[in-house]
């Protein structure tokens, strides 16, 4: 009777569990959705009747506008080169730096990694004015690869200290014993190492890639020209129009949107299964 009683309290714990959760993810989803369905509405449905969620009639005329008119395809590429090259670029550095302060720097790494966190205290808008002179006197300014490097420097701080403590979790017994079966440094540290640490260097990823997608600031100030604008300035740039078109503004931040989702999609597998792939490596 009493293991009837736990099964019915655990059902309904969990059918609760679920119904919670499900009503968060449909709360967080709703704005994306609208977005999609009000990007494909028929011309003048979003300001004829803007509360209306499906539309009458499925048209992809505003991506038409947004890809050919606009132009929005180059600024697109602009945004997925200069994120993804972030993304590599602070990932494997900081992964090499943080695995190098756990095992040779452990006492100087945590006042390193203090160091390194502090670079947050400064809020963007103060440092425009120095980055702007520098990248003007080195000749990077207007340049994809000065905005990385900017990237990079907020970027690689905090991945660093974020991957320290991951670095420290890692048993020595375990590198000592790939060791032992004749793996040098370098190869303990790519197929023993790291697919320990799997979930830190995912998460390092996903927040590098959605901060240089997103950021806006130092991309308005130090790009001028159209070609080599991302997609985060090109899509404030329409509301500078005198009539906004919503249906257009729409197409515009479902493009915004989905390489993001794309991304994390892609990426989050890997933080599954990936405490215990390294071990039996």
């Amino acid at each position: 009777m009493s293991r009837k009683l736990n099964f019915r309290k655990d059902s309904v714990s969990s059918f609760i569990s679920y119904l919670y959760l499900t009503i968060l993810s449909v709360i967080a989803l709703f704005p994306i959705l609208w977005i999609f369905l009000s990007s494909v509405k028929g011309k003048g449905e979003i300001t004829s009747n803007p509360t209306g969620f499906f539309p009458k009639k499925i048209t992809f005329e505003y991506y038409r506008i947004v890809f050919n008119q606009l132009k929005f395809a180059m600024n697109l590429g602009n945004s997925i080169i200069i994120a993804l090259s972030t993304t590599i670029i602070a990932t494997t550095i900081s992964c090499l730096a943080a695995y190098g302060i756990a095992r040779f720097f452990p006492r100087f790494g945590k006042a390193m990694t203090r160091v390194l966190i502090t670079t947050y205290m400064f809020p963007p808008i103060l440092l425009a004015v120095p980055f702007s002179i520098i990248m003007g006197k080195t000749g990077l300014m207007n340049t994809r690869i000065g905005l990385i490097i900017i990237y990079l420097s907020f970027s690689v701080p905090y991945a660093v200290w974020l991957l320290v403590g991951f670095f420290q979790t890692v048993p020595l017994e375990i590198e000592e014993a790939g060791k032992i079966d004749g793996a040098g440094k370098f190869r303990v540290f790519i197929s023993i190492v790291m697919p320990i640490v799997a979930p830190g260097v995912v998460a390092v990823a996903i927040y590098t890639f959605i901060n240089a997608w997103n950021e806006f600031l130092y991309a308005l100030i130090l790009i001028n020209d159209n070609s080599k604008m991302t997609i985060s300035v090109a899509l404030k740039s329409l509301e500078g129009q005198e009539v906004l078109d919503w249906g257009t503004m729409m197409a515009a931040s479902a493009i915004v949107v989905v390489p993001s989702v794309i991304f994390f999609m892609f990426i989050q597998s890997k933080i599954a299964g990936g405490l215990s792939q390294g071990s039996i490596k």
